[in-house]
């Protein structure tokens, strides 16, 4: 992992298949589900068409990954499996390709199966929000592929996470696992280990703000942050509204993560997230 000196530390330089996308100033992830149960219906893309229209939005407001998801991992939701996941990315995959061939694609998936044969096909991110804990064989085929792999912790499952979420101490915990996962990527391989605290997985509000709150002591594990929690229950159970009004309190949280050193801002709405990425930074260089 190259590293580059910023104004609130070093960053690193991650290399997406042969792409060096610099992080020394915050990046856009823009959101494409390619199912019918993602939990906000805005971002629910399936016929071909309309996945070209939802990454060119994407790519011409700013956003410089694209992270492809083929299931939903609501609370509460079932895994459809890897097979089908594979019949739903790999034609979405070539296809953008084929129409953005420099944009960086990333994989939301867990399987090690989907990861594989998705990379092979031009995908240049592996994006697990079980950390290789759903598929022991994930970490070392990220290590193998030698893609940025973004390591997300959740406690439990998407079906069970939210029963009673419980931590001794919320930030403690999740950092020590991150510890325990950063050797594990480190031994199989991996050059570019991101992390994602992982709101909303397998936590209760207190946690996640409190997670939020102390994003700075993450920076200890030397490597990028990855933030998701657009239009999440985080924001619309706080403010009694839904995930259709949440882009404003997304925005907000957006911004005090940009004030704690985020790296990558995972969102549906990438030109509210870049316009927070601009205002962020201007007031970091007076």
């Amino acid at each position: 992992m190259d590293t580059m000196e910023g104004k609130n530390g070093e960053y690193p330089t991650i290399n997406c298949q042969g792409k060096l996308l610099d992080l020394s100033k915050p990046v856009v992830m823009g959101i494409i589900n390619i199912t019918e149960d993602s939990f906000f219906a805005g971002s629910r893309t399936q016929h071909i068409d309309l996945i070209l229209q939802r990454a060119a939005q994407l790519l011409e407001e700013g956003a410089q990954i694209l992270d492809i998801g083929a299931q939903s991992t609501r609370p509460g939701s079932v895994s459809v499996g890897p097979d089908t996941e594979l019949e739903r990315l790999l034609p979405a995959v070539r296809l953008l390709k084929e129409h953005f061939p420099q944009a960086i694609l990333s994989i939301d998936t867990y399987y090690a199966k989907v990861a594989e044969q998705t990379v092979n096909a031009g995908a240049a991110i592996i994006n697990d929000i079980s950390a290789g804990d759903l598929d022991t064989d994930m970490i070392p085929t990220a290590g193998r592929l030698q893609v940025p792999y973004i390591a997300m912790h959740m406690q439990g499952t998407p079906a069970d996470m939210q029963q009673q979420p419980h931590y001794e101490n919320v930030v403690q915990d999740v950092l020590d696992y991150f510890i325990r996962k950063r050797a594990q990527c480190l031994e199989a391989g991996i050059n570019d280990i991101i992390f994602d605290p992982g709101f909303g997985f397998g936590k209760t509000m207190a946690h996640n703000y409190t997670l939020l709150k102390r994003l700075q002591v993450f920076h200890m594990l030397e490597c990028p942050l990855l933030i998701g929690v657009s239009r999440k229950s985080m924001i619309y159970r706080l403010l009694d509204s839904s995930p259709a009004e949440a882009l404003n309190g997304t925005t907000i949280l957006n911004t005090i993560a940009l004030q704690q050193g985020a790296h990558i801002l995972r969102v549906h709405d990438v030109k509210a997230a870049i316009e927070a990425i601009k205002i962020t930074q201007y007031m970091n260089r007076l």
